[in-house]
């Protein structure tokens, strides 16, 4: 396998987890490279579910190396949390995950400080963050005042933690809201920084040597490209670079290192939190498919906003990360639909728009123009072989590849591992 970037096509929730957990056979180390713990990656591997944050999926598979990337925000104690979760489920990671020594820490006044500004916020104005305090860590990390990973751990860490926490409670208090107990607060991160310590490494050395050795990197998306910082629908998205190109400067990988990048898209769309969502369905379709595909975050328990698949933010999405292939997902929730609405275009004013706008006022008051595809009214369950797929979901399939000029490799028609097949691979033309 090349070195891969994969990340999500729409808002995020698209299944990058179980993508990543099928390429990851092909690959040596799998790298996060932004966001933090307000990312929810699922796999279900025989029936069993795992749910992941902070650590990239690849670490379900034995032997696969794994690293956090300085590109995220990390909360030391969800961290933590989550490692003893994996080894409670005989996950092994000793040796297997790494943290970058560059990795800026999320810390307890950047939470009350994401939930201070939600909470006060009028109804126009909230952002639906999942309150995990990214926002406030990036900040901090922009404004040059961030504690890092190596610098927690480090020697003088119990010092640095504290005088973080202290100008934490400035924050706090220029705002209005109650303290961190100072305290008790660093005697938690200390602690939780001892069992990390192991972990922390200079993981841009490490990836560029396995590079140079020629081992296989995966490098894993969090959210999705509408919710990137920059290209997303701001106000409405994330605060780090969920694109192709926050791949480079997450992990110190050069972009001339990156052979492939495979968008994953859900057959049809979701989003979490507030934004323009031009092909949204309030009505009995919408909450189908919510119910069918079970969309609820896997960070936040929150009802995802349910749409039919939109092929401008598609185009949009293939043509900022430069995506090659698509990995299409949950192709199984809309088995039961006899039709199938596709959104090719917007109307604005009279006018047709092909393209995600970037003002998200206007962006909003965009209304959807669809195309109708009879869908295949039977289940996907037990399929494994793109022979036995049925002729109408391949219809379906190959008219998304003509609207969007991007291939789809990967199909997934159900939640479990092997319920993914490589169409690629069976018509000869998987080259990596």
């Amino acid at each position: 396998m090349a070195n891969v970037v994969l990340l999500g096509a729409q808002w995020g929730d698209e299944g990058k987890g179980k993508i990543v957990d099928v390429l990851t056979e092909r690959a040596e180390w799998v790298v996060r490279y932004q966001g933090g713990s307000n990312a929810g990656h699922t796999v279900i591997i025989e029936g069993r579910k795992y749910v992941l944050h902070l650590t990239p999926s690849g670490i379900l598979r034995p032997g696969k190396r794994c690293v956090i990337g300085n590109g995220l925000v990390v909360d030391p104690l969800d961290l933590v949390d989550e490692i003893e979760m994996l080894r409670g489920l005989g996950v092994d990671v000793d040796g297997r995950l790494f943290l970058s020594c560059r990795a800026h820490l999320v810390l307890p006044h950047h939470k009350a400080l994401d939930s201070g500004r939600e909470e006060r916020a009028s109804a126009g104005e909230r952002l639906g963050t999942t309150r995990r305090g990214i926002g406030p860590a990036y900040v901090d990390k922009a404004a040059r005042i961030g504690l890092r990973a190596g610098a927690m751990a480090g020697a003088t860490g119990a010092a640095d933690i504290r005088e973080a926490l202290r100008r934490g409670n400035e924050a706090l208090r220029l705002h209005g809201l109650p303290p961190v107990d100072i305290g008790a607060a660093a005697d938690r991160l200390i602690a939780a920084a001892e069992k990390l310590r192991p972990l922390i490494a200079d993981t841009c050395r490490l990836l560029n040597e396995a590079a140079a050795r020629g081992e296989p990197i995966l490098f894993e998306g969090a959210q999705g490209t509408m919710l990137d910082l920059d290209f997303g629908t701001y106000p409405f998205v994330s605060s780090s670079n969920s694109t192709a190109g926050g791949a480079a400067i997450g992990t110190g990988v050069s972009p001339r290192l990156v052979d492939r990048v495979i968008g994953v898209i859900k057959a049809y769309t979701t989003r979490v939190g507030e934004g323009p969502f031009p092909t949204e369905l309030k009505d009995a379709t919408g909450e189908l498919l919510r119910k069918t595909g079970g969309e609820y975050g896997a960070t936040t328990g929150r009802p995802r906003r349910c749409g039919w698949f939109d092929v401008p933010l598609a185009r949009y999405s293939a043509m900022v990360n430069g995506i090659e292939e698509w990995a299409l997902t949950k192709l199984d929730v809309l088995n039961d639909l006899p039709v199938i609405r596709v959104a090719v275009a917007y109307r604005l004013g009279g006018k047709l728009v092909d393209s995600p706008l970037a003002d998200a006022r206007d962006y909003a008051r965009c209304e959807p123009v669809y195309e109708e595809i009879p869908g295949w009214q039977c289940s996907t369950e037990g399929i494994e072989r793109p022979e036995d797929l049925p002729p109408r979901l391949l219809a379906y399939v190959r008219r998304l590849e003509e609207l969007t000029s991007v291939p789809v490799g990967l199909l997934s028609v159900g939640p479990d591992r092997r319920q993914t097949l490589d169409l690629l691979a069976a018509e000869g033309d998987r080259r990596f």
